[in-house]
Formats: C-alpha cells, sequence, structure tokens
C-alpha cells in the first residue's frame, strides 16, 4: 500500500485532499466541474479493483472542487463481481493512508416508494445489510467490532441537506437496504423491503460504509434514484434503464455537492 501512497503524492504535486468521494453512474460532470484535475486510471495503481460495470470509468481523479482538494473514485468494485464484500478495502485504505478524513459515497439505486420517483436524490440516513455479507470477515483484532449507530456523520448529512436548500434541489431521505445484486429484486423483495423499513434497494455501498468506518473516516451518502423497485409499474428492470435515468438525477446530486464543496469549511 506504501507505495500507492507514495505514487499518488508524487502525483497529487503538493495536493492534499482531506475529502473524497466515491461516485456513482451518471455523475461525470462533478469531474469535469474539477480544477486542475490529476487522473490516474485504476490499471496504473496496483491493488485497485477492476471494475467490469458499465458506466463505471474506473479511474481516481484529484484536483480542486470549488474550495476544497478532493479526490473521486470514478467508478467502484462491486461484490457481484468477485464474490467478495471487501473489494473496495484497498482503495478505502488507500484514501486513508493519503490523510483523507471524511468520504461522500454515491450510487445508483431503485425506489420502494411512490412519492420518489426516478431522476430524486435521496440521503442515505441509515441503510440494512440484508445481503448479510460484511467486508470485515477474516478480519482480526477488536477493532472489527465496528458500531454502526452513527455510521452516517451528522455534520456532512447536515452539509448535504443544506447544500440542496440553497440550489432549490428536491432531497429525500431514507433508509438504503443492500442486496447482492447482480440480478434485481422480486416484486415479493420488493415488498418485504418497504415492510423492513427501507427507502430505496441497490447492490453497492453498504461494505464502503462499514470499510470507512473501520478506518475511521467520516462518512455520508446519496443515492440517484434510477427506477421504481421490481413490481411497482409491471415493467421488467434493466441495466438500461439505470444508464439512461442516472445521468439525469445526477446532475442534482452534482449540483448539491458542487455547493457543498463551494463553501469555506466542511463539517
Amino acid at each position: 500500500m506504501r507505495s500507492v501512497i507514495d505514487l499518488l503524492v508524487d502525483r497529487f504535486n503538493g495536493l492534499m485532499p482531506r475529502h473524497a468521494i466515491v461516485l456513482g453512474s451518471g455523475l461525470g460532470s462533478l469531474v469535469s466541474g474539477m480544477d486542475d484535475p490529476v487522473r490516474l486510471s485504476y490499471a496504473e495503481l496496483p491493488g485497485f479493483p477492476a471494475s467490469g460495470v458499465t458506466g463505471h470509468a474506473g479511474e481516481l481523479v484529484a484536483g480542486m472542487l470549488g474550495n476544497h482538494p478532493v479526490v473521486m473514485l470514478s467508478g467502484r468494485a462491486h461484490y457481484y463481481e468477485h464474490g467478495d464484500a471487501a473489494a473496495m478495502r484497498f482503495p478505502i485504505e488507500v484514501l486513508h493512508g493519503l490523510g483523507v478524513q471524511s468520504l461522500i459515497l454515491t450510487n445508483s439505486a431503485g425506489s420502494v416508494r411512490e412519492d420518489m420517483p426516478p431522476g430524486s436524490v435521496m440521503q442515505m440516513t441509515d441503510h440494512i445489510n440484508y445481503s448479510g455479507m460484511n467486508p470485515l470477515i477474516g478480519t482480526a483484532g477488536d477493532r472489527r467490532f465496528v458500531g454502526m449507530t452513527n455510521a452516517y456523520d451528522e455534520g456532512l448529512s447536515t452539509a448535504i441537506r443544506n447544500a440542496a436548500i440553497r440550489t432549490t434541489t428536491p432531497l429525500f431521505q431514507g433508509v438504503y437496504m443492500w442486496f447482492s445484486g447482480p440480478s434485481f429484486e422480486t416484486p415479493a423483495e420488493i415488498r418485504m423491503a418497504r415492510t423492513l423499513g427501507a427507502d430505496a434497494v441497490g447492490m453497492s455501498t453498504v461494505p464502503e460504509v462499514i470499510l470507512a468506518r473501520y478506518v475511521g473516516l467520516k462518512v455520508a451518502a446519496c443515492s440517484v434514484i434510477t427506477n421504481y423497485g421490481a413490481g411497482m409499474t409491471g415493467a421488467e428492470l434493466s441495466h438500461e434503464e439505470t444508464k439512461e435515468m442516472a445521468p439525469k438525477g445526477g446532475q442534482r446530486l452534482a449540483a448539491i455537492l458542487k455547493d457543498m464543496f463551494s463553501q469555506p469549511s466542511l463539517a
């Protein structure tokens, strides 16, 4: 890991990011809004997993976003690609080694609420790990017993809500349920998710939250809603629908994050 950190420090040329963002589908405009970006393909960074999902760039980008130096991971590895809930452990440990203190996670998700349509943005207030997988399985020591009561940092969450207000961007709040994927959920599973208290469902993010809290990073997360859950409209779900709808909600989330990072200080 040290060699990758040294490589990045050298390429950053004095830039010292304290905040990181993992970009889901549809948030490419956020990268284009950075000043003087430094871009490295995951293939240039030993230990970084290659994402096999269309719509994920698979690169690390560092630069100024508004008033803050930020490092972005454009694309992620998913459990369903590798059968490994800890697929993003190394990149998150590298971020921590670089001095990053807070991590904002984004994803595409399906809504289980009639009042939260495709194109919406939902701030994650909590999650349900329905998959049962955990990226810390096999980790030794007492640190593996990570408390998750306050997994989502209130200061960062407040900063996101305030940015949504300033930009007059509608922002839902809710609970995200992690399914392993890659197949979409069934109508019965969507009804179950709603009964258990979920507002949105998806195939990522939760392992990254656990890993980030394990290394001590503050965490916030938002979902771009790309579809209604199975059985809610009668239509079959597809990844093409996700790719088509993600940029629409992604523009709204990008506006929130750009405003957030334009402020003099973050939580």
